[in-house]
């Protein structure tokens, strides 16, 4: 791979190619092969972000030479899913990695991003949501927006949205995290012009079967302009309203 970078740049330098061209090619270039895993070193041209480490799964050698090897290279970087275990070997290798234990998430934040115009407001239906909705929250502050939050606000009392309309007004994308019946995407869908993104949550009894109750019920939502992650992925939500957004 180094070898094909010093050709592409030496064709830039004797005006053989254009910038943009060299850009584009870039955004092509392969992976660096770790035998287990194939770490996606230039997904950060294509979509602002480094490749995010999904900790479900993996052992934590795995876990940190991925991590370690974004690192390199990559002033930010994501691991989603993690336990305060994988964090505390992850952290020894690199000390300024920081954790939340509510999102389960590990955070490399050495260089913010340019802030983004807009803001984009997350709700939860129920406190129990809470993960789920820190893990989209700081998602999509480590890719550069701002970021409100609105938590407890669903519909066994949907009066509590008419305290924070101005944030539901004002917003540029909502991220609606709800387990249970998931019904408050389609009432948030049906109060603004914005793009909703609605998360379901595994929240809820035995009928909700762990998320596909709530995931159905967003699915099949008639308020426009509402679109739906999968089950517990606050991340994808986070990382889909800063696409939006930018």
């Amino acid at each position: 791979m180094k070898m094909s970078i010093i050709k592409l740049l030496e064709s830039y330098q004797q005006h053989l190619i254009s910038l943009d061209e060299v850009l584009e090619q870039l955004r092509r270039l392969p992976y660096e092969d770790l035998g287990f895993a194939k770490v996606d070193t230039h997904r950060h041209l294509r979509k602002e972000l480094p490749e995010t480490v999904y900790c479900k799964g993996k052992t934590q050698q795995q876990i940190v030479k991925i991590f370690s090897t974004l690192a390199q290279d990559h002033p930010n970087i994501l691991a989603t899913k993690a336990s305060q275990d994988v964090f505390k070997v992850v952290h020894q290798q690199i000390p300024d990695a920081e954790y939340n234990d509510q999102a389960q998430l590990i955070k490399l934040h050495r260089q913010p991003l340019p802030k983004k115009k807009g803001t984009i407001l997350v709700l939860t239906a129920g406190t129990s949501d809470i993960p789920v909705a820190e893990e989209a929250v700081i998602t999509a502050e480590l890719m550069g927006n701002t970021v409100e939050k609105s938590y407890d606000v669903g519909v066994a009392g949907v009066h509590r949205l008419f305290d924070i309309k101005d944030k539901i007004f004002n917003a540029s994308v909502i991220i609606v995290v709800a387990g249970m019946d998931g019904a408050l995407p389609s009432i948030v869908g049906g109060l603004t012009s914005k793009p909703v993104i609605a998360v379901p949550t595994s929240v809820g009894y035995g009928a909700s079967f762990e998320g596909i109750g709530p995931l159905l019920t967003m699915i099949n939502s008639c308020a426009e302009g509402v679109v739906v992650v999968n089950i517990d992925n606050g991340f994808g939500a986070g990382y889909f309203a800063s696409l939006i957004n930018r």
